[in-house]
């Protein structure tokens, strides 16, 4: 059973990791930035602490714990959940023109900040650290990459 501040600390960590994911968008002014991805991580953490504290919760005492956890796993079905859910929200954002898609990466950080959040709620923090590290590092890295290929090969758009 989690306590109080372990799941501030939790929903704090979330928070300031799906910031830093949303960084890179937000700088490059899309749609879904650092308020959309700490909202998105804190929510998923949130859920998964829920999904974490639910056997607890709903067993009549401690005795009868490992047989709700036994025949009960609809808890788990909480993060499973979380991943349909993002992946509507995540359809909201994509816009589809006659020429292209727009806003997919975005959709997809998007995505990315859910499982972040999912991560830090079951309390693999490290995991989500270096996860967080990794997936903003490569955003603005490639970013980068296609600037400079868009500037080598004469074209201004971005």
């Amino acid at each position: 059973m989690l306590t109080f501040e372990q799941m501030v600390i939790r929903l704090a960590v979330a928070l300031a990791l799906g910031a830093l994911i949303g960084l890179e968008r937000e700088l490059v002014g899309k749609e879904a930035g650092i308020r959309t991805t700490m909202l998105v991580s804190a929510g998923a953490a949130i859920f998964s602490m829920i999904s974490i504290e639910l056997p607890y919760i709903i067993s009549v005492s401690p005795a009868n714990l490992p047989d709700v956890i036994a025949r009960n796993s609809g808890f788990l079905g909480v993060i499973a959940n979380i991943v349909v859910g993002i992946g509507f929200l995540g359809a909201g954002i994509i816009l589809k023109t006659e020429e292209r898609v727009h806003s997919l990466t975005t959709a997809a950080v998007v995505w990315v900040a859910a499982s972040i959040g999912i991560l830090v709620g079951i309390g693999l923090m490290e995991f989500a650290v270096v996860s967080t590290i990794i997936i903003s590092g490569l955003l603005y890295f490639l970013r980068k990459i296609r600037l400079y290929e868009h500037i080598r090969n004469g074209s201004s758009e971005s």
